[in-house]
């Protein structure tokens, strides 16, 4: 009767189960994604969590957890407030909870799961993904572990803790959010402006795994393209000897050492690891006891290469594989609306990552966030570096913010080594909790030496490290290039169109610039790109645009929030993205700016007839002044004549002894408000909105036609409706060099 009993209850049991799973829907939301709806309890992230050290026998843990959200003075809750779907945070839609947790208050989870009796010789590995940022983790009654840091991967050994039969996990989590003194990104817990909706708890994969008494617990693989080997560093609970084997389609290496030593493995016939060719090795690493295999892991490494040196001009550039490479992505945040930090599923990530490359870019730079291993894993399949940020904790550098931020900064790169598309490790941002930055850096080239250190992305440069980045909106823009480091532009663009039904919200969306229809922010985004061509020729190695989606109010994305759309003319901007690895054109100078010599312009404030622009209009009457035209204090002017009003109109001559018989023309402009711009009479471009600086833009492309032998007459109308004003603009001509 016992037996039978037994059965009845645990039938019971999956009946129930079953009936909560076919009820859970995911939480209201402003957006979904296109993958929300392939989101539920059975099928919610099952793709193994931990791609570089793989094992067969592991129980994934995702699903629906009981869940309570109470005082920080409470103990354990007695009574539930329902289900919640891991690994999303109880914040988010997809956890069917969408609900927030303040700084004074805990979150708790509970969930029952099955062990079958164990045969004594393996151990049970209880592994969590991420969880931010504070938990304390019980088994069966019995505290077993606890952890503080919101983006590392923890494991906790559950041996001596686990019941045949039912064993019941409880966790309880606190995070304080931008209240505490910890890493937390751009998460706040009044979402505005830059700051997102804060995430709390569990929100990567929950997994038990059954291990050898004797098991590998880590890999740390360092490549060395210039002798095509790998060393490899087994870190193993017992064991005394390691065998490691590398393979692809044309072969096998294999190479013998010892657990806790660095082996090195040579390829015969070595591939190298590139965007354009992302070749990796397979990996089968076995920890080995008087002969016998005890344990083994599959993994894969890859051949890369990355540096800053000089090239052949004596500039700094960033080298992959012992060439140059131009580097150029997304700033990519890695938010989701259905989601919030946790994509909503494995393809998901995929998405992103190919429409990244099908936009003509070969960088992402992860922004003060890192992600579940397998972002990292396509990256490394798919061809995409990374520019990999330290979340920021923009606390007031206490020592307790200071201790955290070095924990968890060892944690992100112990967690992140192995990845060879990652090429680049960026500390701080912007100066968010920036502190003791040469020490910092220090500890970091001397931690990982095998990748540069970017110190700061834009802001406060303390000169260290080997970069110099700078942040510039639009853009593009650069700093003068240094002896010892490389110049990138960390952040640019932010080109804002909020595209109705697919933002957050419906109004007060925001850009930094924002435009009205696709082909405006297209022609936008092209026209920033073909100038940061002249950039590179100067010696910028890097850029990074803001953004790949937009997220929450901000509308700056090359996707909308939902991933529903491509807001730019893709064949477009990836023709324009792809024009940046080629040899940059050759400039010259048909009629100089102001910026360094003054130019005497004609000019009127007082609007004049509609034939003003044309070459013979007798422009006498106006008057006579040295650019630039504008107040003092606009960022980026080089004032010489005081203009105030809304409006100016400017009319200066230039003379041309021989049309030369191609390229394209430029205007090198700094412009505040909104200006039009021609050339004999003919519109060569129209620039909205402003830029802080001189920044070198493409005219119309039949505009060469409007170039004469002899006299030519450049007229402007500048047009300023609040803050800084500024106009001054001259005339260039851009050649292409041979392609190589």
């Amino acid at each position: 009767m016992s037996f039978k009993f037994t059965i009845i209850i645990g039938l019971l049991a999956c009946m129930v189960t079953r009936c909560v799973a076919a009820d859970w829907q995911p939480a209201k939301a402003p957006l979904a994604t296109r993958w929300t709806k392939d989101v539920s309890p059975e099928n919610v992230w099952q793709e193994y969590p931990r791609p570089q050290m793989v094992r067969s026998e592991w129980t994934n843990l995702n699903g629906l957890w009981d869940y309570a959200i109470r005082p920080r003075s409470d103990a354990q809750p007695q009574t539930w407030d329902g289900k919640i779907l891991v690994p999303f945070a109880v914040e988010s839609a997809l956890s069917g909870v969408a609900r927030a947790v303040t700084p004074d208050q805990t979150l708790w989870y509970r969930r029952q799961f099955s062990h079958a009796p164990s045969n004594g010789r393996n151990r049970l590995l209880l592994h969590f993904g991420a969880v931010d940022w504070q938990c304390t983790v019980w088994l069966n009654g019995q505290q077993v572990g606890e952890h503080e840091g919101g983006f590392d991967p923890f494991s906790i050994d559950i041996t001596d803790s686990v019941h045949d039969g039912n064993n019941e996990i409880v966790i309880a989590v606190w995070d304080p959010t931008d209240a505490g003194t910890q890493p937390r990104g751009k998460q706040v817990l009044n979402p505005k402006g830059i700051w997102y909706t804060a995430v709390t708890g569990i929100w990567q994969t929950v997994w038990l795994e059954s291990v050898p008494n004797e098991y590998i617990s880590s890999l740390k693989i360092v490549p060395d393209v210039d002798t095509s080997t790998v060393l490899i560093t087994v870190n193993a609970i017992g064991g005394e000897g390691v065998r490691i084997i590398a393979s692809d389609q044309d072969g096998t290496s294999e190479a013998e050492g010892k657990v806790g030593e660095a082996i090195k493995v040579k390829f015969q016939k070595p591939k190298l690891w590139s965007p354009d060719s992302p070749h990796l090795y397979d990996l089968k690493v076995e920890l080995l006891d008087s002969g016998e295999v005890a344990d083994s892991v599959e993994s894969y490494c890859a051949l890369r290469k990355i540096e800053v040196r000089k090239d052949d001009k004596g500039i700094n550039r960033l080298f992959l594989n012992n060439e140059v490479l131009f580097q150029y992505g997304p700033l990519d945040q890695g938010w989701w609306p259905d989601g919030l930090y946790t994509p909503p599923t494995d393809e998901a990530i995929v998405f992103d990552i190919e429409m990244t490359k099908k936009f003509g870019m070969n960088m992402a730079r992860k922004h003060t966030k890192y992600e579940p291993a397998r972002w990292y894993y396509w990256c490394d399949k798919l061809g995409l570096l990374v520019w990999q940020d330290m979340p920021s904790g923009d606390a007031d550098k206490t020592p307790e913010s200071k201790a955290n931020y070095r924990r968890e900064l060892k944690a992100m790169i112990d967690t992140l080594h192995n990845y060879p598309s990652i090429v680049m490790w960026v500390p701080f941002n912007e100066g968010w909790g920036q502190h003791d930055t040469p020490e910092v850096v220090a500890w970091l080239e001397q931690y990982d030496p095998t990748r540069p250190v970017n110190e700061a992305s834009g802001w406060h440069d303390r000169g260290s490290s080997q970069m110099s980045d700078m942040h510039n909106y639009p853009g593009p823009g650069m700093r003068p290039i240094e002896e010892n480091r490389a110049v990138v532009l960390g952040e640019f663009g932010g080109l804002g169109l909020p595209i109705p039904g697919h933002t957050w919200q419906d109004q007060s969306n925001w850009g930094y610039v924002s435009y009205k229809t696709k082909d405006e922010l297209t022609d936008a985004y092209v026209a920033l790109l073909d100038a940061m061509r002249f950039l590179i020729g100067e010696g910028l190695s890097a850029a990074v645009y803001t953004q790949t989606s937009d997220v929450e109010i901000e509308v700056n994305g090359m996707l909308t929030y939902d991933r529903k759309l491509e807001k730019m003319d893709p064949d477009q901007i990836a023709a324009a993205a792809k024009r940046l690895y080629g040899p940059p054109p050759t400039l010259s100078v048909l009629a100089p700016t102001s910026e360094k010599i003054p130019q005497e312009w004609s000019f009127t404030t007082t609007e004049p007839v509609l034939d003003w622009k044309k070459t013979d209009f007798d422009d006498s009457s106006w008057q006579s002044g040295q650019g630039g035209f504008g107040t003092e204090g606009t960022p980026g002017a080089v004032v010489r004549t005081n203009w105030d009003t809304s409006d100016i109109w400017l009319r200066r001559s230039f003379q041309i002894d021989s049309l030369p018989k191609d390229g394209r023309l430029y205007l090198r402009i700094h412009h505040d408000e909104d200006s039009e711009v021609y050339l004999n009479g003919q519109l060569l471009t129209e620039y909205p909105k402003y830029v802080n600086e001189y920044v070198t833009l493409p005219t119309k492309d039949n505009s060469m036609i409007a170039l004469r032998d002899g006299k030519n007459v450049l007229a402007v109308h500048c047009h300023q409706t609040g803050g800084g004003q500024y106009i001054d603009i001259g005339l260039e001509i851009a050649t292409e060099q041979d392609q190589q």
